[in-house]
């Protein structure tokens, strides 16, 4: 009868470790999230100054590109406050000026040539930003989490 106590105890420790395990695993999955939500939200705030600036590709890159932009320092100070090990990472911005299409030209129902007119068509930015940080605790064989948000300003 001490024998069966025994194993059921066993049993029992191994069970309570698993679900120690399990528990820790979920602690780091919701870190990691957080700070995958956090670079989101710092990404996204960074396109929401981009819109209520100036829209004009020359503004847009001399205020936020990562290089030398005006607006870029007092961003990134917040990406480094608020990701842990961001401040050892490059976190970029690059602007890129892309010009609209060209005037369509294509036929009718009847066989004729028709053009289509890109009197109203102006350029636009595309904005991509990359943030990489590195968690607590983390090892850096792996190289650092990364996000990458692209988007279009017009």
């Amino acid at each position: 009868m001490l024998l069966e106590v025994l194993a059921a105890l066993l049993i029992f420790s191994l069970g309570v470790l698993g679900l120690v395990g399990l528990q820790a695993n979920a602690v780091k999955q919701v870190g990691d999230a957080k700070y995958r939500a956090d670079a989101a939200m710092l990404a996204d705030d960074l396109v929401g100054q981009m819109q209520v600036a100036d829209r004009s590709f020359a503004a847009l890159n001399a205020a936020f590109n990562s290089t030398n932009g005006t607006a870029y320092p007092a961003w990134q100070a917040r990406v480094t406050a608020a990701l842990p090990g961001a401040a050892d990472y490059e976190q970029t911005v690059s602007l890129t000026q892309v010009q609209p299409l060209p005037a369509l030209q294509g036929t009718n129902a009847a066989g004729a040539v028709v053009t289509g007119t890109a009197t109203d068509l102006t350029s636009s930015t595309q904005v991509t930003i990359t943030l990489r940080w590195l968690p607590p605790g983390e090892p850096g064989a792996d190289g650092p989490r990364q996000l990458t948000l692209v988007t279009r300003i017009k």
